[in-house]
């Protein structure tokens, strides 16, 4: 097992060079960052959530200092989750995941059913979960293009408007350091290739296979945020047996940045209930 001690390096897991940093002591918890963004995103959780738990925090691959060595693989975000505890001698751990950080989890808990312990999904996506939202379509397509004309600035606020200030505020609503912070990760993993890789799906998707998710599970979603992470939390709650939803008032995607001691104490208490 990762000792106590604060703890950082890299490892290289089936071809994939993945920073990690650990600390803390006792039942593991696993720190998963939304897509675009990086483990900095969990500044305000780390060391507080290592007072009573064995955290790490990753970045997945092409995201953070965890840079992309072949563009041309094929790439399973869970089972990179799956390697990464097997390296570090890890059998089980909670998973807390924001996005597509929670996406992966989920996907882990079907596929890896033994090795999850808890679960807590902010602002989820979810594998075979079709967008609908027609803002988020309009906001889709103003970045595609933006990426397309080598306006990587322009695309990166968009990813900021969509998934940091939400369908119902204005940047100018948002704190200014939480914008700047996910502007910086964002573009640093585009200019790293992360939208080059072609990543695998769990098959048969998460959709149609939540009742398989047994553990414990915290959904927490941001009133701000836009109606498909709303409608994939309610649904969330209605298939996983005992699931529990919990709405932020005044927040949207990137909640845990924007309220980190709510969003910490609220964590905290679901993870001492179920320990």
């Amino acid at each position: 097992m990762v000792d106590g001690r604060s703890n950082h390096g890299f490892v290289e897991l089936a071809g994939e060079r993945i920073f990690y940093e650990t600390a803390g002591k006792g039942e593991v918890v696993v720190l998963m960052h939304g897509g675009l963004l990086d483990s900095r995103m969990w500044d305000e959780q780390f060391q507080f959530f290592a007072q009573h738990y064995q955290v790490i925090r990753y970045d997945s691959y092409g995201a953070g200092k965890s840079t992309i060595i072949s563009a041309n693989k094929l790439y399973t975000p869970y089972q990179e989750l799956a390697d990464l505890l097997t390296h570090l001698d890890i059998q089980h751990a909670s998973l807390v995941g924001l996005s597509g950080g929670a996406r992966f989890a989920i996907d882990m808990a079907i596929a890896y059913p033994e090795r999850v312990q808890q679960l807590v999904l902010v602002s989820p996506g979810m594998s075979g979960y079709q967008f609908v939202d027609t803002w988020t379509h309009e906001r889709g397509a103003i970045f595609e293009e933006a990426m397309t004309k080598g306006d990587v600035a322009g695309a990166v606020e968009q990813f900021l408007i969509m998934w940091t200030d939400g369908p119902y505020r204005s940047p100018e609503q948002v704190k200014s350091s939480v914008r700047e912070r996910n502007r910086e990760m964002a573009t640093q993993a585009i200019a790293q290739g992360i939208l080059e890789l072609e990543w695998r799906e769990l098959e048969p998707p998460a959709i149609g296979r939540l009742t398989e998710i047994r553990v414990p599970t915290l959904i927490i979603v941001g009133n701000q945020d836009t109606a498909d992470i709303h409608a994939i939390g309610e649904l969330l709650r209605k298939e996983v047996s005992g699931a529990e939803l919990v709405k932020l008032p005044n927040v949207a995607h990137t909640l845990s940045m924007e309220v980190p001691g709510t969003f910490n104490d609220l964590v905290s208490q679901f993870l001492q209930r179920n320990v």
